[in-house]
């Protein structure tokens, strides 16, 4: 029978944690790899059958590479912590790791929650992440939006996980600045420097491809509310690279 490990990364994820854990029941091993977590995210995660791992983070793909090296599973499913398996997707990854099909990884599409309602298009109507792979075959690359680099086909679930990435307006900017300096730290490395078309023409383009292009007037106040604060994660992105240009750190 082929067996599943499941991991999830952790920081401060008390609320999301166990809803977390039970919906990926179905792996035969279950890995939580915490970034220190200062709320109860361990205290709650050791009530359940898991393996604890505590590795502080420096980014994104080397975090969940770590945790895919300690699997004892060729079949890996990643699920974020404001992530849930819904019944028919597990359904299908049972399914499709029993017939793979020459496949080394699948795509999951996902349901995209903002303070409890569904957002169906501001650009997430097309969101899909590769969440079911192969450890041989597949591994992350990136920073900040890390990626799956494959040596192999990678196929398509057909049913949608329920993504509750931002639980209300503090937690989004939160996250923004965390993405923000992430990113600004991967750029300013490369070399890359700031200029007038960063902070004054991207911030606006980005609201116009969210709002417009990508029909985020259509889910109403909070598509306006999504665009306005994704334009805004742009600007914030290029302000805390002008400061690592000019030598400046943020505490």
């Amino acid at each position: 029978m082929t067996k599943i490990t499941a991991i999830i990364p952790t920081l401060n994820e008390e609320i999301h944690i166990a809803d977390a854990i039970q919906s990926v029941g179905f792996a035969d091993e279950i890995i939580v790899i915490d970034s220190y977590s200062t709320d109860k995210t361990l205290e709650i995660a050791e009530e359940f059958n898991v393996k604890i791992i505590k590795r502080k983070f420096d980014d994104f793909s080397s975090q969940k590479n770590y945790a895919i090296g300690k699997a004892t599973h060729s079949w890996i499913y990643i699920l974020d912590a404001d992530e849930r398996v819904t019944p028919e997707v597990e359904k299908e990854i049972l399914e499709a790791v029993k017939k793979p099909k020459d496949l080394v990884g699948f795509y999951v599409r996902r349901s995209f929650y903002f303070a409890n309602q569904k957002i169906n298009y501001c650009g997430w109507q097309r969101d899909k992440v590769i969440r079911l792979f192969l450890k041989e075959d597949c591994k992350y690359t990136g920073v900040v939006h890390e990626t799956i680099s494959a040596s192999g086909e990678i196929g398509f679930l057909k049913n949608k996980i329920d993504h509750f990435g931002y639980r209300n307006y503090d937690h989004f900017i939160a996250k923004i600045h965390h993405y923000a300096a992430l990113k600004a730290s991967e750029l300013h490395k490369q070399g890359k420097r700031v200029n007038l078309f960063h902070l004054l023409i991207k911030p606006p383009a980005r609201f116009f491809i969210h709002y417009i292009i990508r029909l985020g007037f259509l889910d109403g106040f909070a598509g306006l509310i999504l665009a306005k604060t994704l334009a805004y994660s742009v600007l914030t992105r290029y302000i805390k690279l002008w400061l690592l240009n000019k030598g400046i750190k943020e505490n």
